[in-house]
């Protein structure tokens, strides 16, 4: 495992031990009663019109493991797997899976690691918000994507828009709060490291272990799926934030996030 990766095991895992008593705690109830909880309008109606149900269904990243819950249960699917790095929160997301009675099974894997066990497993894949930037390599990634993904294979991206790469965040060095939208990264290529923490998971600053992400623009993951095998067949620009960290820009003419939709045309892997 790259020293990165394994940083960042064990930063999540930390972040999860520290978590706020309401982080979860709704998960239970949302699913039970709502139609595709914890999913944007415009995610929603993409998942909708994707015929989901007897399908199996795949995550990659999937943390708490709501977004899948969600979905096998609203769109009626056979099965759902998902992967995530923290051991600690694959735990709890197959304990909601229990407590909720679905066929979901949830995995605690590097990405870069899952093996030909799960090779053309899925019908449809989810990758939602937070995902891709825990990976310095995208074709690396989406190579392991499609080898899971059937031909024919559906998948729905809601993401960060990589707009937001360039714009530094409320508590960055290079933030201005009078200069909001000023340019303040490299678009195509900035590491980040940190110490502190996963507040929106904790509600609380803490001195963490070291976090490690990787900004992307929008040509390298359109790149990483099509050299993989995966056509783009729709793309979704949207001007609200969904990282929890441009809110204030909402709806003012800037591209905040994203659907990205893609279909398996080749065998790979």
């Amino acid at each position: 495992m790259e020293k990165y990766i394994e940083g960042n095991k064990a930063a999540w895992e930390e972040a999860f031990e520290n978590r706020t008593a309401s982080w979860g705690a709704d998960i239970t109830e949302r699913v039970r009663k709502e139609d595709y909880p914890f999913f944007y309008e415009e995610t929603k109606n993409v998942l909708k019109r994707i015929s989901t149900e007897g399908k199996v269904i795949g995550q990659f990243c999937c943390n708490n493991g709501r977004e899948l819950l969600s979905l096998v249960r609203s769109g009626k699917a056979a099965k759902g797997i998902g992967f995530d790095i923290a051991e600690n929160q694959v735990a709890f997301a197959n304990e909601k899976a229990k407590e909720l009675e679905l066929p979901c099974e949830f995995v605690a894997v590097n990405v870069y690691d899952i093996d030909d066990r799960y090779k053309e497993q899925f019908d449809v894949v989810i990758i939602t918000i937070g995902a891709l930037c825990w990976f310095d390599d995208l074709k690396r990634f989406f190579a392991v994507v499609s080898k899971c993904m059937k031909k024919g294979a559906y998948i729905v991206i809601n993401e960060q828009h990589p707009f937001t790469n360039m714009l530094a965040m409320e508590g960055e060095e290079l933030y201005d709060p009078k200069h909001k939208t000023e340019a303040r990264y490299s678009y195509f290529e900035h590491e980040w490291t940190g110490n502190e923490g996963m507040y929106y998971m904790t509600q609380k600053q803490y001195k963490s272990k070291t976090f490690t992400d990787f900004t992307h623009p929008l040509s390298e993951i359109i790149t990483g799926m099509c050299e993989n095998g995966i056509a783009v067949t729709g793309l979704q620009e949207l001007d609200y934030d969904i990282s929890s960290a441009f809110a204030e820009l909402d709806h003012s003419g800037y591209p905040l996030s994203m659907v990205l939709q893609g279909r398996k045309t080749e065998v790979t892997g």
